[in-house]
């Protein structure tokens, strides 16, 4: 994994999903039409926008590069990026309009979509601006999504060109297309067309696993790609690689699949961008997805669902609470940037006992979010001796991430944990009541420090006393 946030850019066609809510009990006397009484406005990012809102919910640094209007809806569009931290590069061309699509919700139904839009191809010197930036900002970033709405950002000749500078600083490309035409994207890393639009661009109805490889090996060809893919909806997600490997959803009340290719090619792009490969990519994407569809709208899954989500169909996701030093640091970033209250407490927990257990318990109530740092098999000997610890370091890890209280754990090797609670910076730092009077260590770095009382009695030290002293 990166010890860093992936840097992830963004180009391709931007909208606003302009929400009107209300309720229609009457009809017109004008016409035969019914009347909505509105009562609430929403907007949302839209088209490239929603990869973008994909993409903050999984803790990315974002840039998006795109074309738009010099209009109020452009204007809106800045806003909303600057809302959530995302670096947006807005080359306006007075003469289009910035896509503004609006849809009138009554009774949880939608009774009317109207569009106000551009759609022809922009002009070339938009297109020079976009490369422009896009080389100043290829050297700084991880991975490329293009989002191809079809809306006219990202026109032939612009879009053979990006793939061009990125593959020349081996940057990935991730491209969600439009159109029948693939040869467009010729040399990307991979493409996420769903089904249908697979079977157009390739000219094989996909209806079993050998047509699907067929279209797979097919599309491979014609855009000249590293990774052929297909999403199949509530179906999954199919890749071809010199095999077919699927990853089918697990079996959920599906809602709605809007947006999900868009939480796909996020969801990809983070993942590789953090150094995982296509599969484990995969898998975490087929994740996303499955998250997703189970909301209504345009969605997005943050990490937490995403792994509340894993747990719920695969017990063995009790590891996913163990982090190394730069996974918890991209965890603590995310988590910051969601206003959570973070709690930090250390310790060997050699053999878990009641005590330890309601001393995290207490200690996760200072907070929404408890990191456990794990002393090391090394830093134990250190301590206690060269008869500790009793349980390896891993065991310990996994019976603590079994526990409620606990949200992450990261094991350390040095004699204090000097350097982690440095780089969670905590909220709240938790010791033992044995240190009333005594120096904490990390007590200049945390907002502020709690000293939780032991349970009489239990320790790691008397219960391996008194299994010594147990005459069998």
């Amino acid at each position: 994994m990166l010890n860093k946030l992936p840097k992830v850019l963004v180009v391709g066609d931007l909208m606003i999903d302009h929400y009107l809510w209300g309720n229609a009990n009457r009809i017109s006397p004008e016409a035969p039409v019914q009347v909505v009484d509105i009562d609430r406005e929403t907007t949302v990012l839209g088209g490239a926008g929603n990869v973008v809102n994909n993409l903050y919910a999984l803790g990315c640094e974002i840039s998006v590069i795109s074309v738009v209007g010099d209009d109020a809806v452009a204007k809106e569009l800045e806003d909303m990026f600057s809302e959530i931290n995302a670096k947006s590069i807005l080359i306006k061309q007075p003469e289009r309009k910035t896509s503004k699509k609006s849809r009138i919700i009554a009774a949880h139904s939608q009774v009317l979509r109207y569009d106000n839009e551009s759609k022809e191809d922009i002009t070339k010197l938009s297109s020079d601006k976009i490369l422009e930036k896009f080389k100043s900002l290829c050297d700084e970033i991880d991975i490329v999504l293009l989002s191809d709405y079809g809306k006219g950002v990202l026109t032939t000749s612009l879009t053979k060109e990006l793939i061009d500078i990125a593959n020349s600083k081996n940057k990935r490309v991730l491209v969600d297309p439009k159109g029948d035409d693939y040869s467009k994207y010729s040399g990307a890393y991979l493409l996420t067309p769903n089904k249908k639009e697979a079977e157009i661009a390739s000219g094989i109805k996909i209806k079993d696993d050998n047509s699907l490889i067929e279209a797979l090996k097919n599309l491979k060809n014609i855009a000249k790609l590293d990774i052929s893919l297909v999403t199949l909806s509530e179906d999954g997600i199919a890749i071809y690689d010199e095999k077919l490997i699927m990853r089918p959803t697990v079996a959920r009340e599906v809602y709605d699949v809007t947006g999900a290719g868009d939480t796909v090619i996020a969801s990809l792009g983070y993942y590789l961008a953090c150094g995982n490969d296509i599969v484990t990519s995969l898998e975490f994407a087929n994740l996303a997805a499955g998250v997703v569809v189970g909301k209504l709208g345009s969605a997005t899954a943050t990490i937490d669902e995403i792994e509340h989500y894993r747990s719920s169909i695969n017990k063995g996701s009790i590891e996913s609470h163990i982090k190394s030093f730069n996974e918890l640091k991209i965890q603590v970033k995310r988590l910051k940037k969601l206003g959570k209250k973070i709690v930090f407490t250390n310790g060997c927990f050699d053999i878990l006992h009641r005590g330890h257990v309601s001393y995290l318990d207490v200690a996760k109530s200072y907070g929404d979010v408890l990191i456990l740092g794990l002393n090391s098999d090394a830093s134990v000997k250190a301590l206690k001796g060269e008869n500790r610890p009793i349980n390896s370091e891993e065991d310990r890890a996994f019976v603590l991430s079994a526990l409620e209280s606990v949200d992450f754990i990261c094991v350390f090797s040095d004699d204090t944990p000097y350097e982690l609670i440095k780089m969670v910076e905590p909220d709240v730092l938790i010791k033992g009541g044995d240190y009333e009077g005594k120096v904490v260590v990390g007590s200049d770095i945390a907002k502020e420090v709690k000293l939780v009382q032991f349970i009489d009695g239990k320790s790691t030290t008397k219960t391996i006393e008194k299994i010594q002293n147990c005459v069998c």
